[in-house]
């Protein structure tokens, strides 16, 4: 039944291998996409085209793709959301997950178009026509051809937001970063528990229990089972 479902998952991203090339050369060089599959995070990449977010054939999942997984066959498409790239590039994204004939979730096609230029053009239009509105924040996306890079980049960013060193963080801050990381999906990748210990130079057994009890705290906060 297992080898049934997976040559069926198989046949779904053959056929949508060509749809990859055809989408990225309608848009053009301001678009590329590429098709996940999630059965292998830390190579989930099948096929793409394009060089808007610098993914490979064989590179990982981004921080989306790491939601996704996250939720697993509970996750919908997520269209036309705006990011940035850690070089600055704004980024207009949509996810569509891949389901099979069961409805699980094993994958994901992923569009993204470089809107910079755009914006930039709304600014000075903007700008000459004597509106002064300031821009949005934007969230910062870590595309990255290495899972473990993503899983760092995520560290790293959720650890700027404390005050200082995990040694410097009081309990609560402790278990607010490993909700926020376990809440972007970065603890649904294999031996990203270890990974992240080993960034915040803490035991594996110090970060299984802070995420427990993390888990724990979020299900009592939500009503959820404690």
């Amino acid at each position: 039944m297992a080898d049934e479902r997976d040559a069926e998952r198989d046949a779904i991203l053959a056929a949508l291998t060509p749809v990859v090339d055809g989408i990225a050369a309608t848009f053009g060089p301001v678009c590329d996409v590429v098709l996940h599959d999630y059965r292998n995070p830390g190579k989930s990449v099948v096929a793409v085209a394009g060089s808007v977010t610098g993914r490979e054939v064989g590179g990982a999942m981004s921080e989306i793709g790491m939601r996704v997984l996250a939720r697993g066959d509970e996750a919908e498409d997520d269209l036309n959301y705006v990011t940035r790239t850690r070089s600055g590039t704004l980024v207009k994204s949509s996810t569509m997950v891949l389901r099979d004939s069961t409805g699980a979730v094993f994958g994901a096609l992923c569009v993204n178009v470089d809107v910079s230029a755009v914006t930039q053009v709304h600014g000075l239009l903007g700008a000459l026509a004597g509106l002064d509105a300031a821009p949005a924040e934007l969230p910062t996306t870590t595309f990255g051809n290495d899972i473990d890079s993503v899983v760092d980049a995520l560290v790293d960013v959720h650890q700027s937001k404390q005050r200082g060193s995990w040694a410097e963080l009081d309990r609560a801050e402790r278990l607010e970063l490993f909700g926020g990381l376990d809440s972007r999906g970065v603890f649904a990748v294999r031996g990203a528990v270890e990974q992240v210990a080993a960034r915040l130079g803490i035991s594996r057994a110090s970060a299984y229990n802070y995420l427990s009890r993390a888990r724990a705290a979020h299900d009592t906060s939500t009503g959820g089972p404690a």
